[in-house]
């Protein structure tokens, strides 16, 4: 088969790998129909995500119908089409019994924090991932999700993880009526916790970032205000000129490990490494929110330290919340969502290449070029 395959930061390429088999009774194989790039795959092909190793398939947004289950599959059957969220899970340990599915505990012998995720190093199981014709999907029974016959392709692959991760972000912010919510990072995640926001109650929602393409999207999308941090001397100092001195009561972090806007922590967090990454956003998310406020993180950061300001947040009294999304937990709700015409999630993809495309496609994300929100990758055979 055909499949991604990672050679180094910023070298990928396609070629032929073997076909993935079944190697667990509760294994299936999906044929793939559509993978996105996320905006956390780049930080593998940045080379800022630890134990990435040379011959990966990354991609853990995907969907594609099953072609073969193993004997202990009750739940799913061959022709089934699928979305499959990018946690790997077991569905019976403590956490998943919590639906903590990102925190499973039996999927990711290499990290004590972080369950099994497709396509994200070996810090994450060593997973391969659905960019690719073909994908191994192991406990079957618990993570897929069949697509229903009214769904759009487009719109399932993006309940996978960029949508859920959007709506978690706002979730955890515990918007109540009326609130005014900052959301940094125009990308995609940040586009729909923008949106999400305003369906689980804001009053006014904000969105922070530098490239301006991606702040008239999201201004279309999710109707609300934006800001250019380019043009802002001071980001704490302008949201609270912005919100009667007070702060905004919630502000959500969708950038990450990657974060412009501040040169000594791209200098120590992207060039030198020497923390997991740069913690601007979150310097301007502690400091921007009110006191009292609540801070909610979904953007990716390494697992070594960081320079935090804890203190702050701490005399502040914030409420701080964070995790990866634990995508089936809100899959109902955000179905409904799309069902009911209340968002169309697929209106943020910008960008439909061939798999074969796949260096082109990460050089053209990577890089912003072309007005690109959101790119997906469809396999020779279902391209059209």
């Amino acid at each position: 088969m055909l499949a991604m395959e990672y050679r180094g930061p910023y070298r990928i390429r396609t070629r032929e790998k073997d076909r993935p088999r079944v190697e667990h009774p509760g294994d299936a194989i999906v044929r793939v129909s559509r993978a996105c790039i996320c905006g956390s795959d780049l930080h593998l092909y940045h080379g800022l995500v630890p134990d990435t190793r040379v011959g990966t398939t990354f991609g853990h947004e995907f969907t594609g119908t099953v072609v073969e289950v193993g004997s202990g599959v009750e739940h799913l059957k061959v022709n089934d089409k699928v979305l499959v969220p990018f946690n790997v899970f077991c569905g019976a340990c403590y956490f998943c019994k919590k639906e903590l599915y990102s925190n499973c505990h039996n999927t990711n012998p290499e990290a004590t924090a972080v369950g099994g995720i497709y396509g994200y190093s070996h810090t994450t199981g060593g997973y391969d991932g659905g960019q690719a014709e073909y994908v191994r999907v192991p406990m079957a029974d618990v993570g897929p999700t069949v697509i229903p016959d009214d769904l759009h392709l487009d719109d399932a692959v993006l309940l996978t993880d960029a949508f859920p991760t959007g709506y978690q972000a706002a979730e955890m912010g515990d918007i109540t009526e009326g609130d005014t919510v900052v959301v940094f990072g125009a990308g995609p995640v940040g586009i729909f916790a923008a949106k999400s926001a305003w369906l689980l109650g804001a009053g006014r929602v904000i969105v922070v970032d530098h490239v301006e393409y991606r702040l008239q999207f999201v201004q279309q999308f999710a109707h609300c205000e934006t800001v250019n941090f380019k043009d802002v001397r001071d980001m704490a100092v302008h949201i609270k000129k912005m919100t009667d001195g007070l702060g905004a009561d919630v502000c959500i972090d969708c950038v990450g490990c990657e974060a412009a806007g501040n040169l000594a922590q791209t200098l120590l967090g992207v060039k030198l490494k020497l923390q997991g990454g740069a913690a601007t956003v979150l310097h301007w998310c502690i400091n921007s929110v009110r006191k009292g406020g609540t801070v909610s993180i979904v953007g990716v950061y390494g697992p070594t330290f960081n320079a935090v300001p804890i203190g702050n947040a701490v005399n502040k009294g914030l409420t701080l919340r964070m995790n990866q999304a634990s995508v089936k937990r809100h899959l109902p709700r955000l179905i409904e969502h799309i069902q009911a015409g209340r968002i169309s999630p697929r209106e943020v993809i910008t960008h439909r290449l061939p798999l074969e495309a796949v260096a082109d496609a990460y050089h053209i994300f990577s890089s912003k070029l072309d007005n690109c929100i959101k790119t997906v990758l469809v396999p020779e055979e279902s391209f059209q």
